[in-house]
């Protein structure tokens, strides 16, 4: 470890006077934003069979509107890391609420498929505004309080889908859907205000002395990188992810209504590989990458990224079951005929399972270190999952369930972006944070796809509509539950040696 009279002399900024800040300012405003900016997800689920209808177009075609802000989140999170680390992170946090707030305006006011389709894009993104928050408060806040508000922030994505859901069914119910938007539009207008004056820039970040250390860090962290790294912005980068992404994801999300082993699904899977394999070789040799795959290499990273996934899946994979299983006609045998709204009350407490573990898990982190906080929330999330097919037959049982499992994601979410941020340089943290989010997003992507194929194959025919089977539901849930356990046993290989103290921030 290098120490401190070995160090080059601090940069200017690390030593300028600055502001005090007010920790409970900043985690609060960060955290909500980032619950606004993922309500966005959950924004049109209430809505989703009338679209048809509201844009008298066929449903292949309004699927789009919930499809692309997916595609472009993913896309634009690991992007939205490597400008904050390169032009600053309150910066690109301003940025990104503003392409939230004119989305959400044109989603308000659209009358068309296309023009709706734009504004959730624009919506997608700002997605990276959650892994940027991360880093933010990883940066600002004192020791004692960085694990809570990264638990937090890491949460808020999480809380933000779990709350929307039932205020979203509420407004739609009772008042029109644009309304929606036009709050989202408010909300980004108003965060972006506070943020920019409540929060200090990238000159005045601290007035410590964990200042001067960090701000040493990055400029020692980018000196090794050389001029190039620290001064370009791999665009090849950028073109070649985002095509492999996209190229993925439609096949993954579009997989079962397209035909899994359709031509163009199985040349989307194959265009994938082929264009992320390019990348790759890219990105290993240019001086500026996008993503530094050595970096993404190291056991920690790579292991933590592969968990991500699989706690993506699992989390996701409880918002497409439950709701269904909850609305099901009683009729059915199992049932339980609730409305949207009233389904979305009855999972409102899984949102705030996680706002109450965040806490929790941060003082496990702090005690135990993150990776024992990512294996504990991995089996908890098991448990839920495996308690909820005992408990299919009630409300309340099934209530108690996603409240066990989404502390499990509570827990989990903490940790992940902990052991990132401990294990890469300081100048790669932003960046690093993006890329295990867009590891989640890929988990959900896949979750939504291959649960859609479980309850499709494993239906029956009840009336008019075709329904999923009490054992397709079964089996999904026991699904869940294996990934959740897959999760936590890669967990428990993360190699702790080497990882900078992540309760503290440094």
């Amino acid at each position: 470890m290098t120490t401190t009279a070995s160090r080059p002399a601090p940069p200017p900024e690390a030593v300028t006077t600055a502001p005090a800040i007010h920790p409970n300012r900043v985690v609060a405003v960060l955290a909500i934003g980032g619950i606004v900016v993922a309500m966005t997800q959950t924004l049109v689920v209430p809505i989703v069979a009338s679209l048809p209808t509201i844009f008298d177009a066929p449903a292949s075609r309004t699927s789009w509107i919930i499809t692309v802000t997916l595609l472009i989140g993913a896309i634009c999170t690991p992007v939205s890391g490597r400008l904050g680390d390169l032009y600053g992170k309150k910066r690109m946090i301003l940025v990104s609420l503003v392409p939230l707030a004119l989305g959400s305006a044109i989603c308000a006011v659209a009358t068309t498929v296309p023009v709706m389709v734009t504004g959730r894009g624009l919506q997608g993104l700002a997605t990276g505004f959650i892994p940027l928050g991360i880093s933010m408060l990883h940066d600002l806040l004192p020791k004692e309080r960085t694990a809570g508000a990264i638990s937090l922030m890491s949460s808020s994505l999480g809380i933000g889908g779990a709350l929307g859901l039932p205020f979203a069914a509420a407004v739609a119910e009772f008042a029109s859907w644009r309304i929606l938007f036009w709050l989202i539009t408010v909300c980004a207008v108003v965060i972006g205000v506070v943020i920019w004056r409540a929060i200090p820039g990238p000159t005045t970040d601290r007035a410590t002395d964990r200042a001067t250390d960090r701000a040493t860090d990055r400029a020692t962290d980018r000196a090794a990188a050389g001029p190039r790294a620290r001064t370009r912005f791999d665009h090849v980068g950028v073109l070649g992810l985002a095509a492999g992404l996209v190229a993925l994801l439609l096949a993954v999300s579009q997989g079962a209504e397209w035909g899994w082993a359709s031509p163009l699904v199985l040349g989307l899977f194959g265009g994938s590989v082929v264009v992320l394999l390019a990348w790759g070789w890219w990105e290993l040799r240019t001086p500026a990458a996008l993503v530094d795959l050595r970096t993404t290499a190291r056991p920690a990273v790579l292991l933590t990224n592969l968990a991500s996934i699989l706690i993506g899946f699992a989390m996701y994979a409880q918002s497409l079951i439950l709701p269904q299983l909850m609305q099901a006609p009683a009729a059915t045998g199992f049932g339980l005929g609730q409305s949207m709204l009233q389904m979305g009350l009855w999972m409102a407490p899984s949102g705030i399972a996680m706002t109450l573990m965040s806490p929790v898990g941060a003082r496990i982190t702090g005690a135990r270190g993150p990776k024992t906080t990512l294996v504990l929330g991995g089996l908890v999330m098991a448990l839920g999952y495996g308690l909820s097919t005992l408990f299919m037959d009630t409300l309340v049982g099934l209530a108690v369930t996603a409240f066990v499992a989404s502390a499990g994601v509570g827990f989990a979410y903490g940790a992940l972006p902990a052991i990132i941020l401990g294990s890469v340089p300081a100048s790669e943290k932003a960046a690093a944070n993006g890329f295990n989010a867009l590891m989640r997003s890929i988990g959900t992507s896949a979750s939504a796809a291959v649960i859609g194929v479980v309850l499709a194959r494993m239906s029956t025919t009840f009336g008019e509509h075709t329904l999923p089977t009490e054992s397709g539901f079964r089996v999904a849930l026991l699904l869940g539950c294996g990934m959740a356990v897959v999760a936590s046993a890669i967990a428990a290989t993360i190699p702790v040696k080497g990882l900078r103290e992540v309760a503290g921030g440094h």
